[in-house]
């Protein structure tokens, strides 16, 4: 998927980074039934270098990763034009009140502790990727704002 797609795709389109494979593919299923496109990635490295060439409407992010961690992706991309107005979601075991603030002095929109309820984390992606089309409308430029709005 190019990031020319990302402006055509009808399906909000999610990034889930996660290493470990089974939950990987679980989160993904589950995602699909609710109606999202899923792409994947194992660690942070590849987690950036998806969401440059996808473009993700948001990305789901393990902070517990190979390679990079999530702490690390999450500012990388927070720090990048290209992609700092992008919701991450931390996806995290990560479960104490510092990690929390962490997190989103890295840059995360949105703290989840695993495990979680499946419709809670869709809930919580609806809930971000509705804040973000707010901010997109208030943005005054028209074309993004129409874009992220077809998506969700």
């Amino acid at each position: 998927m190019s990031p020319t797609s990302a402006r055509t795709r009808s399906q909000p389109l999610v990034l889930v980074v996660e290493d470990y494979q089974d939950a990987r593919e679980m989160y993904a299923a589950y995602l699909q039934f609710s109606g999202f496109a899923v792409a994947e990635a194992g660690n942070g490295i590849e987690a950036i270098e998806k969401t440059h060439e996808l473009l993700p409407d948001i990305v789901l992010m393990d902070l517990a990763l190979p390679r990079m961690d999530g702490w690390e992706a999450t500012r990388r991309l927070k720090n990048d034009d290209r992609t700092r107005h992008i919701p991450i979601v931390a996806l995290t075991g990560h479960a104490l009140a510092g990690h929390a603030e962490g997190a989103r002095d890295a840059g995360c929109d949105a703290f989840v502790t695993k495990p979680c309820l499946p419709d809670a984390l869709v809930a919580e992606i609806r809930r971000l990727l509705e804040d973000h089309r707010g901010k997109a409308d208030n943005t005054g430029d028209p074309a993004r704002a129409k874009t992220i709005r077809k998506r969700t």
